[in-house]
């Protein structure tokens, strides 16, 4: 499949792989920020949200407010939420041609997922989250901010989607699951062509070069380690990408046999490990339910 991807040239191969949480975690500066930008992020905010930079500084408000309270970000990540969070996944959408169709996995809190949307208003974006206090939050959420007619909210588990909604052009995900389970769960959800996008951290290299047998085996191609918001952030982002060359019926086997996606460290409280955001997979779904927006 022929791409013509959005953003420029700020996404390259990785030399030596350092991701989204390699950097040292920033200072609490203050107990109470607001919503917009730091000074030392504003630049890049504006990079990457634009015209939409705005509306990325409402759903900044939801996460740190709502998203702390009901537990999907811990309240330790307010001050850090756009150097560690939204510009970490906004600049994904370099990687993601016009007019794609994008399912985002263990949404969680919304990231990658909203803030694709928010980012790339060309989009049409489905979020996958098996627990329904998530899924309440992004329903929420998607409302608020104005996005029902591109994005759609899905209470469920990934193996459960298979053979269910259009297979997506690009599949995002951004958990610390190994490179195999994710290729598993992820993998079946995407067109033949299509593409699976990790975000990951420091260990992609080390993850690719451990699962790319198994990922070959589930009609993955060759992983590729991508570094992404180059001159934009730093450190840029880190991304595996995994094209689905082929559909494998064991990959389907597989992703059923598998828990749903799990955790992505993005600071949730100890307890919430378990789904979303600080714990994507999760037990306690009662099935799939699909809300359409728009």
């Amino acid at each position: 499949m022929t791409e013509s991807r959005s953003g420029g040239s700020g996404c390259g191969p990785d030399d030596q792989s350092s991701g989204p949480h390699a950097s040292p975690p920033s200072s609490y500066a203050s107990p109470d920020p607001g919503p917009e930008p730091p000074a030392e992020s504003a630049a890049a905010a504006s990079r990457v949200f634009g015209d939409r930079l705005d509306l990325a500084v409402r759903y900044a408000r939801l996460l740190m407010s709502d998203g702390v309270v009901r537990g999907l970000i811990g309240p330790r990540e307010a001050p850090r939420i756009w150097e560690r969070h939204l510009i970490n996944c906004g600049v994904m959408s370099e990687m993601i041609f016009y007019g794609a169709s994008v399912m985002d996995i263990g949404s969680g809190a919304g990231l990658p997922g909203i803030v694709l949307a928010v980012a790339r208003p060309d989009l049409t974006i489905t979020l996958v989250e098996p627990l329904a206090r998530r899924t309440a939050f992004l329903s929420e959420a998607v409302t608020a901010l104005g996005l029902d007619s591109t994005v759609t909210v899905v209470r469920g588990r990934a193996e459960e989607l298979v053979g269910g909604p259009p297979a997506a052009d690009v599949v995002t995900a951004r958990a610390v699951a190994p490179l195999d389970r994710l290729a598993g769960w992820c993998l079946p959800l995407a067109a033949v062509g299509g593409r699976l996008l990790a975000l990951k951290g420091a260990s992609a290299a080390d993850e690719v070069r451990e699962h790319r047998q198994a990922i070959v085996r589930l009609g993955g191609a060759e992983p590729a380690v991508v570094r992404c918001g180059q001159g934009v952030i730093e450190p840029p982002a880190t991304v595996v990408e995994i094209v689905r060359e082929r559909a494998v019926a064991s990959a389907v086997r597989a992703s059923g046999r598998s828990r749903s996606v799990s955790g992505s460290g993005s600071g949730a409280p100890a307890s919430d490990r378990r789904g979303g955001k600080g714990g994507r997979g999760g037990r306690g779904t009662t099935g799939q339910r699909r809300t359409r927006r728009g």
